[in-house]
């Protein structure tokens, strides 16, 4: 295990911090590096030192520098005021007297945390958190993120001084968040002073729309306000009305009045929505014993149609949390490997029709060796799988297939069971096939394409990195072909369509495989690669008009008017927003719909109710 100590200026010394590096491959399965020495100093140690402050033959009897020691009237003042004299003390030998303000404001900081703060270390530039002893009954090395923690580092000396800045981080970053989603930064602040800043963001969101449905009028709880006839009036009758009502549905459903009593939307106190086993959606094709019927809550239902995806195994209570901000729709949870060779579990929410559906012709292949017939030849008899697991971001290295060989080089035939079992645990992890005797090797770009419903070189002319990224990042075309079929005998004469978090179109080939024609397509997508490989394949098969936006940031809400008026509306809105902060068994980067990507959900959301508002008012 490598040591990277962290070596960081303060004002008058330094402070020594060990520093993580979490690393994460794919969107399946995370794997993590704790970078440290190994053994953390005594929690006794000071966490910095002044290498500037004045030495044993300069200080008076209580400590003070001769020349530096305060005014008994001016530590009697603060004393007055209600500060413990130690806490003044302690302040002025932090940063002086000299600044009047500066040092009230460290004893208000000290007063935040504690009377007791001021034991802490803490200076101008910021509190410092102690460093941690080690805890034997706490394995770093081996812990797979799987128990029952929050994802969190143990930090059991963690201060007061760490919890207020990691309060007035939290509080920049939720400012941030909610600004990017197009709120005004005075609105959002007003809403983590009404709610607090440990309230999830998605509370903060119900509160600022909340506030906009209010307007200009005083409420002080989210769950009691009223508005009246000239606040309503001024805030544009429709719209405001749509507002207050969705904002009063959602408080409804999140469980009540105050912000104390409600359930917190983040999902941490909710039971995880049960995934189905199998996983098989509301139907599959040619699935006649089963008959499905669902009904639609009434603001789901279009125009336009939206359809959105994500990752099904997702942390505890992100899937009902979209189903709410989703009009409360019941999502779809399906494994691709009923409709492919290889598995993909997702979930997706939409109001599309679910009579109806057909699958894309021909059938793609269920099986491995229907796929890749070529491999059976080196298949051994002790490898039993048929089909390939979640196709990642990234591929195995050469090493590890090297390992591989030589492993099974040097056993006898059939191998031990250890090294069968060290086998096909890579092989599943990394979807290896058999290409000579003893030899696996990572697919190949082309053929994750096949798998995942791809044209032949669909991606090619980018990095192989790149476009193993790309692909691992997209839908499988086929499931979502079979999803969207109800739309073709709907629109004869084509669809205009809003494309979110585009990725490399799977979205669009699906529309394109069973024959409709996207009139329009507003696409959105922040990756540079993925935009070239849409626009290569749009210009080679398309006749329609694509319009490309790099920032679904930048799509406000004036944006999206002038498209529906000048489309006539979008037919469909279509996109998954991403997955970083949902998948993989590493918590540390699970932070769910919080996190700094998986966030964007909340963009998804905003644009389908703007889209749904706009088309309102034609």
């Amino acid at each position: 295990m490598s040591c990277c100590d962290r070596r960081t200026e303060v004002e008058g010394g330094l402070f020594n911090n060990k520093q993580m590096d979490w690393t994460s491959d794919n969107d399946d399965s995370d794997k993590f590096e704790w970078e440290s020495d190994g053994e953390a100093e005594p929690s006794s140690a000071p966490a910095f030192r002044n290498l500037d402050a004045a030495g044993p033959s300069t200080l008076d009897s209580n400590g003070w520098a001769n020349e530096e020691a305060p005014p008994t009237s001016l530590v009697e003042g603060y004393v007055l005021m209600g500060f413990p004299k130690e806490m003044v003390l302690k302040g002025i030998k932090e940063i002086g007297h000299s600044d009047a303000n500066a040092l009230l404001e460290l004893l208000l900081t000290y007063k935040t945390l504690g009377d007791d703060a001021a034991a802490g270390n803490c200076s101008t530039s910021g509190c410092f958190p102690q460093s941690v002893e080690d805890d034997d009954d706490f394995d770093f090395e081996n812990w797979d993120g799987d128990d029952d923690a929050d994802g969190r580092e143990p930090n059991p000396d963690s201060s007061g001084d760490e919890d207020f800045l990691r309060e007035m981080s939290e509080k920049d970053n939720k400012i941030k968040s909610l600004v990017d989603m197009g709120f005004p930064e005075d609105e959002a602040n007003m809403a983590i002073t009404r709610c607090g800043v440990d309230a999830a963001l998605t509370v903060l969101v119900d509160s600022v729309y909340a506030s906009q449905a209010a307007g200009d009028c005083h409420y002080g709880n989210l769950s009691d306000y009223e508005v009246t006839g000239s606040c309503f009036d001024s805030l544009g009758g429709r719209k405001r009305a749509r507002l207050m009502e969705g904002s009063k549905k959602r408080r409804k459903r999140y469980g009540g009045a105050a912000q104390g009593n409600r359930r917190p939307l983040d999902g941490s106190h909710e039971e995880p929505m049960p995934l189905p086993n199998p996983m098989i959606g509301f139907n599959l094709p040619n699935d006649r014993l089963r008959s499905v019927t669902r009904r639609l809550p009434q603001q789901a239902i279009g125009p336009p149609f939206f359809y959105y995806e994500n990752v099904a195994l997702a942390p505890k209570g992100v899937w009902a949390t979209i189903s709410r901000f989703l009009y409360d729709i019941e999502p779809e949870f399906v494994d691709s490997k009923h409709l492919c060779a290889a598995a993909r579990k997702r979930g997706y929410i939409h109001n599309l029709p679910i009579e109806n559906r057909f699958p894309l012709l021909p059938l793609p292949p269920k099986t491995i060796f229907e796929a890749f017939p070529h491999y059976k030849k080196w298949w051994p008899s002790w490898d039993p799988r048929r089909q390939l697991n979640c196709l990642q971001t990234s591929m195995s290295s050469a090493k590890l297939t090297e390992r591989i060989q030589c492993a099974l080089a040097s056993s006898g035939n059939p191998p031990p069971k250890s090294v069968q079992k060290y086998v096909m645990d890579e092989c599943r992890k990394w979807n290896l096939v058999w290409v000579g005797k003893n030899k696996v090797a990572h697919l190949e770009p082309d053929e994750v394409e096949y798998l995942l419903g791809f044209p032949r070189d669909h991606t090619r002319g980018v990095g192989k990195t790149e476009r193993f990224k790309s692909l691992g990042n997209s839908f499988q075309v086929d499931t979502v072909a079979y999803h969207l079929s109800v739309l073709k005998d709907m629109y004869p004469n084509g669809v205009n369509v809003l494309s979110l978090f585009t990725g490399i179109g799977g979205g669009e080939v699906a529309l394109h495989r069973l024959g409709i024609h996207m009139k329009t397509v507003v696409s959105v997508e922040i990756g540079e690669v993925n935009r070239r490989i849409l626009r290569g394949w749009w210009d080679q098969t398309q006749t329609g008009t694509l319009i490309e936006i790099a920032d679904v940031k930048s799509l406000t809400d004036d944006r999206i008017a002038t498209f529906v008026r000048r489309f006539g509306g979008f037919d469909l809105v279509i996109g998954g927003s991403p997955c970083n902060n949902l998948a993989g068994s590493n918590r540390h980067h699970r932070d769910g719909l919080e996190g700094e990507q998986s966030a964007l959900f909340y963009h998804y959301f905003r644009i389908v109710d703007a889209v749904k508002s706009a088309m309102g008012r034609m």
